[in-house]
């Protein structure tokens, strides 16, 4: 039989199932019992996949739902009143996006595929409502709204007290981490961000990140390709981000 619109919907709507997806034991129904969980699967949005570079949202939009990346990798970017551009977030899968937006109900940046991605759409007042039935939904809902403030605590931490070396160390050893929770190699991955973006992240040049880089490849820390890395040596790497900050 010829596969139909019809029938490729239904399919993805199947595969993109909250019961079935791989990444639900990293995401809001983690703690969820399968009852609960088809609950928290009803007010969930599908969407299309985002092309690179397109916008999920933009900066001062209003405010009305939260995401969740289910594949691909998207970054934050907002507009300071002079006019330049700050990149503030990376997002990779299993990580809720626009919680920064709760506060002022309008999201405080503009955040874009870095590939192609695909997300599901969380709408907040629906949200909130079935988390006063679910308590183990809103606790980890506080848990996550936790840890972004943690991680916002974390970056100024970054750039107000460690060297550039610092800094990009601590990006690698980061996004070592973060893939290593969600079941990929924390030793050899592909960068969706260019080095200009990492640069921008991290406060730094963008030849300064590229010196930074040679300079890890000669002392045997990381091996780099483009935009493969493998790191060699994760614990001298660990140990170059925690080291004292610039005194």
């Amino acid at each position: 039989m010829p596969d139909t619109a019809t029938g490729r919907r239904r399919s993805l709507l199947h595969e993109t199932r909250c019961q079935t997806c791989s990444l639900s034991s990293l995401c809001l129904p983690l703690a969820l019992e399968l009852q609960d969980m088809d609950q928290f699967d009803a007010i969930i949005r599908r969407r299309a996949p985002l092309k690179k570079g397109e916008a999920l949202f933009r900066q001062d939009s209003a405010f009305t739902s939260i995401y969740a990346v289910r594949s691909g990798s998207l970054k934050q970017v907002t507009t300071e009143g002079c006019g330049e551009d700050q990149l503030t977030n990376f997002y990779l899968p299993s990580e809720l996006v626009g919680l920064d937006g709760i506060d002022e109900a309008r999201y405080p940046g503009t955040v874009v595929a870095l590939e192609t991605t695909t997300v599901c759409e969380i709408p907040f007042d629906r949200l909130d409502a079935l988390s006063e039935e679910l308590p183990e939904l809103r606790t980890q809902l506080y848990r996550s709204m936790s840890k972004e403030m943690r991680d916002d605590r974390r970056m100024m931490r970054l750039l107000s007290r460690k060297t550039a070396d610092q800094r990009l160390a601590t990006f690698f050893a980061g996004l070592s981490d973060r893939f290593r929770r969600r079941g990929y190699s924390p030793y050899s991955f592909r960068l969706s961000m260019s080095r200009a973006d990492i640069g921008n992240y991290l406060g730094l040049a963008v030849e300064t990140v590229s010196r930074i880089l040679g300079r890890f490849q000669t002392q045997g820390l990381v091996a780099v390709s483009g935009r493969e890395v493998n790191i060699l040596d994760l614990a001298a790497l660990a140990q170059v981000a925690e080291e004292e900050g610039a005194r």
